[in-house]
């Protein structure tokens, strides 16, 4: 059985079409519910939900189609997915529920779902929600409806939390830091952070209306950051996304480095402590640099499929406990169960204390490739896997490149194109390898 409707990271859309609508959203609800009650007579679920205007509808929902089911509701406002997470295991819930489109306009949202552990759950489950959605609702009586509730102070809980990944022996007092929250799930909880262990916080995209989520701003604008670090002459930038659980971050210098440098940054330093790191996990489009860098400190590098929920089985299956995209997405698990923006930043900024030096300066042995990413248009019908022409220019472009450089081709998920990569010490070298593919793809 194929999923219909969950896709790599939950279920999405635009609000008002098929399937974020209220009337879906309450069976989805409903059927989830009927799906934990197997298991538990009387189930909990947290929702948290982002700023968007419409997760005042999907929450109330939701809150319906589940109190139907029989399941009790614990509601938590505007709060980071990770910080669900993390409420959905401290309370003890059966499921935590997050209404939010990430890094999508204010137009889009979503719901996924975390374990009782805080972990995404698996295809199974998921398989098994839409089997139950399949089925007609079978309404429980009166007496076992179910009732909902909100948790007092979800969002301060979550900062102490936060704050307690942070080393109790150091402090960022003297440090002047931006922090976009990208007016979404983190606008109250990310300055209170970083102000609370002892910076100076200048807070910009931390005036949400409902409308306004990640435009211009946040992790996936990192040009309002870094205008914000030079004009206030800031130490640091903290850029997060609407959901916060990725982040973009910006040095003294204005230089933004990304997820594959924090990947590489997080394992040099608890190697520098004298923690054992035998392995990372990145995926098919970590820069090969950092991978380079890994190996030659000892530290073992597999790749996984593009997507967090990937990277956290390959880290599972491993038992290992750091991993992460170039997007910003980064697992530590010995610190969450998920990835967390905030907590990655802390790690980040710990670093640089505890070392006394900058990103950069802690970076210094890396120095990511160029990648050259290509969208090639496919045909109506046509089939590359076939392609003789593309098979021999790949053979062709990875022995030119040898040990300095590699090619990934991969199909979108949602269009007809393959996007061809090629990653090269040499930029000049990497585009002209990436056009060659990209004319033996159009020849296929």
């Amino acid at each position: 059985m194929t999923r219909k409707y969950f896709g790599t990271d939950g279920i999405r859309g635009t609000v008002g079409q098929a399937p974020i609508t209220p009337d879906f959203v309450l069976r989805l609800a409903h059927a989830v519910g009927r799906v934990l009650r197997r298991t538990e007579e009387r189930p909990t679920v947290l929702i948290g939900k982002d700023t968007r205007i419409s997760g005042y509808m999907l929450e109330s929902a939701l809150e319906s189609g589940f109190n139907s089911a029989g399941v009790d509701v614990v509601l938590l406002g505007p709060l980071p997915t990770p910080g669900v997470a993390y409420l959905t295991r401290a309370q003890r819930a059966s499921l935590g529920v997050v209404i939010s489109a990430s890094h999508n306009p204010f137009a889009d949202n979503g719901i996924k779902f975390f374990s009782a552990q805080g972990t995404k759950l698996p295809d199974a489950w998921e398989l098994d929600v839409e089997a139950a959605l399949a089925e007609d609702p079978v309404w429980v009586d009166s007496a076992t409806l179910g009732k909902a509730r909100r948790l007092d102070d979800a969002a301060g809980r979550y900062i102490e939390f936060c704050k307690s990944t942070f080393s109790h022996d150091l402090t960022l007092k003297g440090l002047t830091i931006v922090v976009d929250a990208a007016h979404g799930a983190a606008y109250q909880v990310a300055p209170k952070v970083f102000h609370e262990l002892g910076a100076e916080v200048i807070a910009i995209g931390c005036a949400p209306d409902g409308l306004n989520i990640n435009r211009d701003v946040g992790a996936t604008h990192p040009d309002a950051l870094i205008r914000a670090v030079k004009a206030n002459r800031a130490d640091y930038g903290i850029a997060l996304d609407g959901d916060a659980d990725r982040l973009q971050l910006v040095d003294a210098q204005g230089r933004l480095f990304n997820g594959d440098e924090v990947l590489y940054l997080l394992v040099s330093e608890r190697l520098a402590r004298g923690e054992s790191v035998p392995g990372a996990v990145g995926t098919l489009m970590t820069n090969m640099a950092v991978e380079l860098a890994l190996r030659a400190r000892g530290v073992d590098f597999v790749r996984a499929r593009v997507g967090d929920r990937y990277v956290l089985e390959a880290l599972e299956t491993k038992g290992w406990l750091l991993g992460g995209e170039g997007s910003g997405h980064l697992l530590a698990l010995d610190k969450h169960t998920t990835g967390d923006g905030l907590i990655s930043a802390l790690q980040v900024l710990q670093a640089c204390v505890h070392s006394g030096k900058s990103i950069a300066e802690l970076l210094q042995g890396v120095a990511l490739f160029p990648q050259v990413l290509l969208n090639v248009k496919l045909r109506p019908g046509q089939d590359w896997t076939v392609n003789a022409t593309l098979r021999e220019s790949v053979r062709a472009v990875e022995a030119e490149l040898g040990d300095a450089g590699r090619v990934l081709i991969r199909p979108s998920g949602t269009e007809p194109l393959l996007r061809v990569m090629v990653e090269a010490r040499d930029l000049t070298q990497a585009n002209r390898c990436a056009e060659r593919l990209a004319e033996a793809v159009r020849a296929g």
